[in-house]
């Protein structure tokens, strides 16, 4: 059965969907690699102008690392490859030459919420809840996701989500500018598609021009060594009892 699935609308829209309710929209070593060759078509095809990312069904965007995959990893060093792969395909996803839109189909946690941070846009229907949960498992963000955040939102904002590791809902991370737009009622996708329709009439060459001076901005930060600094702490603390413990703690709830 497909992990994912990547459509080209007739005017231009590119959607990424990730297939796998049972397990809440999780990424696997499968989701890395598809979302690898969909970034490299969003960024050579022509036909493309906007890239979207979600996820299939209302009640889940993406809960992050699947733990069946990845918490099998205990070493630093096994860790690292691990994140460090994911943290260049967030990267691949923020520099994006084109516009880019998460649309927050239903609850978006841990590394869901990295993925979404990298787009320039937020869209998330009203049910949604979202938080960066890292810190309960005793780990940070480990994609690069929280460097993008500090420069996305206010830094006493984006500490105030990574510090608490809580769930916001889509209201609450709208008022901290995590999400641009919520949506209620059905037809979410149909509401998300207007949304963009404003984007994607836009001349080709208009986009790319804006989205070019702020890729201009994430090189004058450093955002790609940035993140690989923060890549490697989380590795560090990937290692430790204390993240093993608490996933291990995490994954007996759930059973």
């Amino acid at each position: 059965m497909a992990k994912t699935s990547f459509t080209i609308r007739e005017e231009g829209l590119a959607v990424f969907k990730i297939l796998r309710p049972e397990c809440r929209n999780a990424i696997d070593y499968d989701v890395m690699g598809n979302l690898r060759a969909a970034l490299r078509d969003a960024r050579e095809d022509p036909r493309i102008k906007l890239f979207m990312i979600t996820g299939e069904g209302n009640q889940a965007f993406c809960s992050g690392g699947d733990l069946n995959a990845f918490h099998k990893l205990k070493t630093e060093k096994e860790a690292y490859e691990m994140l460090s792969t994911m943290g260049t395909l967030l990267y691949e996803l923020l520099t994006l030459p084109k516009p880019t839109v998460a649309l927050l189909n239903g609850t978006a946690v841990g590394g869901g919420c990295e993925v979404a941070i990298a787009c320039d846009i937020r869209l998330a229907a009203d049910h949604s809840k979202l938080g960066f949960v890292q810190g309960n498992l005793g780990i940070t963000t480990g994609w690069g996701g929280g460097s993008i955040l500090m420069e996305k939102i206010l830094p006493q904002d984006a500490l105030f989500m990574l510090y608490t590791a809580k769930l916001f809902t889509a209201e609450e991370a709208k008022r901290l500018n995590y999400v641009q737009e919520v949506f209620s009622g059905d037809h979410l996708m149909g509401q998300t598609e207007n949304y963009c329709l404003d984007i994607i009439r836009k001349p080709a060459g208009v986009l790319i021009s804006y989205k070019q001076a702020m890729l201009e901005k994430w090189e004058l930060m450093n955002m790609e060594e940035r993140m690989a600094q923060e890549i490697r702490r989380c590795a560090v603390l990937w290692e430790k009892e204390e993240h093993h413990e608490a996933v291990e703690g995490f994954k007996c709830r759930k059973s």
